[in-house]
């Protein structure tokens, strides 16, 4: 299957380093801004092409499949792009920041009927998963979920500490992980959502904190709070309070209420989030299937953000 990775930054070599591990995916083209730094990604990952378009990258011959780690206000139009040339696509996350593109997406996606996946690798970290099959079997009940999503960005750089061209969002990114994660966990729809957030960055025009409040049909609740101000532990704590057990998740680390830990080594082939998901991604094409983490499956998360923008008045 041959696949191309638009975007050459942190997330695309998290991509390209998952790839790596899977049989029979050949990373046909890396796609990214400037040329140089691309051929050098390229080069070193064994990649034959590096381009600046996406076009190029479509145009090869024999394209099954791409994976956009692209800007987030790229998301919506490269997903149709893809799509329109026939090539199924995974999104990393998120979707898309305005509900008008996400929907645009989706009436793309009900046209040409191809696999459009979006990244919402909390669904295949190990932990999560491990927590999910003992939801699914009933051994455990949700009560609450409380999560902190903390970094230090005053300054517009990525997960690699990099500067970037575009902003990142507390709430269309880095919410959406917990929003769906919410969901997922609990097999139920939010029916109820609430929203604060602080003060907008001067430069970069977006609130710095939130705080984020959800509800389940199942009655179940989630505590979410942002930040981009947080100069301590940096990534996102999960802690699960259930009717048998409290669990503390962050990212591969799973531990109960009393800090023992739990192996979850064995919960799937790999233990790499990214990996798992890309998996997921190549096999629904194989197999001619609906995706785990499908637009599908994933956009009532983004009908609850966009409630919540229009709640914060944004």
């Amino acid at each position: 299957m041959k696949v191309i990775v638009a975007g050459a930054g942190a997330f695309g070599k998290k991509h390209l380093d998952g790839i790596k591990n899977i049989d029979g995916i050949e990373v046909a083209a890396l796609v990214s801004r400037k040329l140089e730094s691309t051929k050098e990604v390229a080069d070193s990952y064994g990649i034959p092409n590096a381009f600046t378009t996406l076009e190029e990258a479509l145009a090869l011959p024999g394209v099954d499949a791409a994976i956009l780690c692209t800007p987030t206000q790229m998301h919506a139009q490269q997903a149709i792009q893809c799509m329109d040339a026939g090539v199924n696509v995974q999104i990393e996350i998120p979707l898309a920041d305005s509900w008008a593109d996400c929907e645009a997406v989706l009436k793309k996606q009900k046209e040409t009927g191809l696999v459009c996946m979006v990244g919402h690798t909390r669904r295949f970290n190990p932990s999560h998963q491990w927590l999910y099959k003992q939801f699914d079997k009933g051994e455990l009940n949700l009560q609450q979920m409380d999560v902190q999503t903390y970094f230090f960005r005053r300054k517009n750089i990525n997960a690699a500490g990099e500067p970037r061209s575009w902003t990142d969002h507390l709430l269309w990114h880095h919410a959406a992980h917990t929003v769906d994660l919410f969901q997922y966990q609990c097999g139920a729809d939010i029916v109820q959502a609430n929203a604060i957030q602080g003060p907008e960055h001067p430069d970069l025009g977006i609130a710095m904190d939130m705080s984020i409040q959800l509800k389940a049909a199942n009655g179940a609740i989630c505590t979410l709070s942002l930040s981009f101000n947080n100069d301590g532990p940096l990534g996102t704590f999960f802690r699960y309070i259930c009717d048998n057990g409290t669990y503390i998740a962050r990212y591969d680390d799973l531990l109960d209420g009393k800090d023992n830990v739990i192996d979850v080594s064995k919960v799937d082939v790999s233990m790499n989030g990214i990996e798992l998901q890309d998996r997921e991604f190549f096999s629904a094409i194989s197999e001619g299937r609906e995706p785990n983490s499908s637009l599908h499956g994933v956009l009532n998360c983004y009908k609850v953000l966009h409630k919540l923008e229009q709640q914060l008045g944004a």
